[in-house]
């Protein structure tokens, strides 16, 4: 009768630390993203604008972000936000493409106006990339 007792409550102690473990992954990934994603960026971003050219002393500002809103599917749904030093109003987003983790330019940018709003802009500047992709093409 002792073994019966000790198996049920072995067996609900498991269950309970197994419900408790999924619950706190669950909260953390809706927190902070999927950390296999920005692992990814994080090795491909910078290699990738390094191979573009750009030097570390150039980028002013250059890390992982988790967007609140839904992106182009063909895309991991992190960005890497990167603010150039000579076009600090100015932030490009950069995506991984699920088939091949490839790094593309987002053509979406933001903009921070003199007022201090940003704004969303597809306009060329300086380091617009031509073969850009839309962010928000679900399709």
């Amino acid at each position: 009768m002792k073994k019966k007792i000790f198996r049920v409550i072995a067996l609900s102690l498991s269950v309970l630390i197994i419900i408790i473990g999924i619950t706190l992954s669950l909260f953390y990934v809706l927190n902070n993203g999927n950390p296999i994603t920005k692992y990814i960026a994080d090795k491909k971003v910078p290699t990738y604008l390094s191979e573009k050219g750009y030097a570390e002393e150039e980028i002013n500002e250059s890390h992982f972000i988790e967007p609140k809103h839904t992106i182009n599917r063909k895309f991991f749904h992190g960005h890497y936000r990167v603010v150039f030093k000579d076009e600090t109003d100015i932030t490009y987003y950069y995506g991984i493409t699920k088939i091949g983790n490839k790094v593309k330019q987002f053509c979406e940018k933001d903009k921070l106006t003199p007022a201090g709003i940003t704004e969303i802009v597809q306009d060329e500047t300086k380091h617009s990339e031509k073969n850009c992709t839309n962010s928000l093409n679900r399709y």
